[in-house]
């Protein structure tokens, strides 16, 4: 077991982030192999495919949290959402013009944040929460959680975050929270 204070994080750009894909990919799979995600193989790798073209966006944030001697131990990237996104388009229940107006500037959205079992209850989601928000001028950050998974939800909940509706994010998807960060006070 390693302490928080020997876990480094290290914010990311996307080819940065592109050279650490084993590491990204290790995490991801072993964190969502678990119940009640149980990702396969498959869609492990339909996330990797994805995360070949997220890297490429010149506005791709990432963290990759280590141990000291190196092992891989969270991840989290994003990147600010263009004006074409659909991500509000999936919500069960529109919500106002206003929460959902996307300029490729407005909203950073989270799409993973993930911690290896061992290293979580530590602070090293928020440290690499933190991190990949360092150079953002988002005026807020979204992100959608399963209503199911206590421990995210009550994270994103002391960090701020608030419900502004439901969502099956992708097809086939369970329901799942969006969730809204405001960064500048702007109740947006």
């Amino acid at each position: 077991m390693t302490t928080p204070e020997t876990i480094t994080i290290e914010h990311m750009d996307g080819a940065a982030a592109a050279r650490a894909e084993d590491a990204f990919t290790l995490v991801y799979a072993e964190a969502f192999a678990e119940p009640p995600y149980d990702k396969t193989s498959d869609s492990i790798d339909a996330n990797f495919r994805r995360f070949r073209s997220q890297v490429r966006k010149k506005t791709f944030s990432a963290a990759l949290a280590r141990t000291g001697d190196g092992e891989p131990v969270g991840i989290a990237y994003g990147y600010p959402l263009s004006p074409s996104t659909g991500w509000w388009d999936r919500l069960t229940t529109p919500v106002s013009d206003e929460l959902r107006r996307e300029d490729g500037h407005r909203t950073f959205g989270l799409m993973e944040l993930a911690v290896r079992a061992p290293w979580r209850r530590l602070g090293v989601a928020r440290r690499m929460h933190e991190a990949v928000l360092t150079d953002t001028t988002a005026e807020r950050v979204l992100l959608n959680a399963r209503p199911d998974v206590e421990a995210a939800q009550a994270a994103y909940r002391s960090w701020g975050y608030r419900k502004v509706g439901e969502a099956h994010p992708w097809e086939g998807a369970v329901l799942h929270d969006v969730m809204v960060l405001d960064l500048r006070g702007s109740g947006g």
